[in-house]
């Protein structure tokens, strides 16, 4: 008898060399959900934990080949936007979208890295809200990311719950604004006719680089496999929250990355043996 086919999940964002973020904790975050992931790369940056060094744009013909390669052989059954850049960029994602057919699109509008780095510009922002936010499932912004596209809609402030209805006006079919930032945990999720909390745990001593990216590919994953928009969005809090609670705070000088793994302490000796040497001690420098 066969397998079952595993869901494909297609990641449209930006590549992150220190791997703590963007494409790299996309992948991570498929696979600690049980999805088959792919990627279509926007943007190339040179990043470490400290900061974000260089980007360079990829071409948007490059883009869109990418996506319309893997969704004409493997299928794409979610897809998950993170880093765009540019304008020019969120066209050339619009137009791949095109070929993803009714797969539920699940958008992460980041705008800076945790470094502080911006990686949006103000016409891509436009783009998104004019070409983006009427495809999507649901979006994902923080709450600095919910007050900065709400902001055209006339919303503003902290109140989370406010951001989220006015961003399902101008389009997406459910919003989650994330609780990262701010004083309790909690995301709000509004898809136009309830609004639920979704409360998790605050681990302020975590690493939480890649957070936002993990939540976001996380709830696409489980769009995937046939879980409602809510639920989604309940089982990426999780995912997310324990991401956060296990990261690699001693991973570079900055913030740490989210581990969606659980590779720390008895984790690690599980699953490289009680020898296995520390991080430090296995640096080449």
């Amino acid at each position: 008898m066969a397998d079952p086919r595993v869901p494909a999940v297609l990641s449209i964002a930006g590549s992150d060399s220190g791997g703590g973020a963007g494409i790299q904790a996309d992948l991570k975050a498929f696979a600690r959900c049980g999805v088959h992931g792919m990627t279509a790369i926007t943007a190339i940056t040179a990043q470490n934990t400290v900061g974000v060094i260089a980007i360079h744009q990829l071409p948007s013909e490059l883009i869109v080949a990418q996506v319309r390669a893997v969704a004409e052989d493997i299928g794409v059954d979610a897809v998950k936007i993170g880093m765009l850049g540019t304008a020019e960029t969120v066209r050339a994602v619009r137009e791949a979208l095109e070929h993803v057919g009714d797969a539920p699109v699940v958008i992460d509008p980041v705008m800076v890295a945790e470094s502080g780095a911006v990686l949006l510009d103000d016409a891509a922002r436009q783009a998104i809200v004019d070409d983006l936010l009427p495809l999507a499932a649901v979006i994902t912004p923080n709450l600095p990311e919910a007050r900065v596209l709400a902001a055209g809609a006339g919303t503003g402030g902290d109140d989370a719950e406010a951001l989220a209805r006015a961003l399902h006006e101008l389009g997406p079919r459910a919003v989650v604004v994330t609780g990262g930032h701010r004083d309790e945990a909690t995301d709000v999720f509004f898809d136009g006719e309830e609004l639920h909390l979704i409360p998790g745990e605050r681990h302020a001593d975590g690493a939480a680089h890649g957070s936002g990216c993990t939540h976001s590919s996380a709830l696409a994953a489980h769009l995937a496999l046939g879980f409602s928009p809510l639920e989604a969005a309940r089982r990426a809090r999780e995912v997310a929250g324990n991401a956060v609670r296990d990261g690699l705070r001693g991973i570079g000088e900055g913030a740490g990355p989210v581990d969606v793994f659980d590779l720390t302490g008895s984790a690690r000796e599980r699953a490289f043996g009680a020898s296995a040497r520390s991080p430090a001690a296995r640096r080449v420098t």
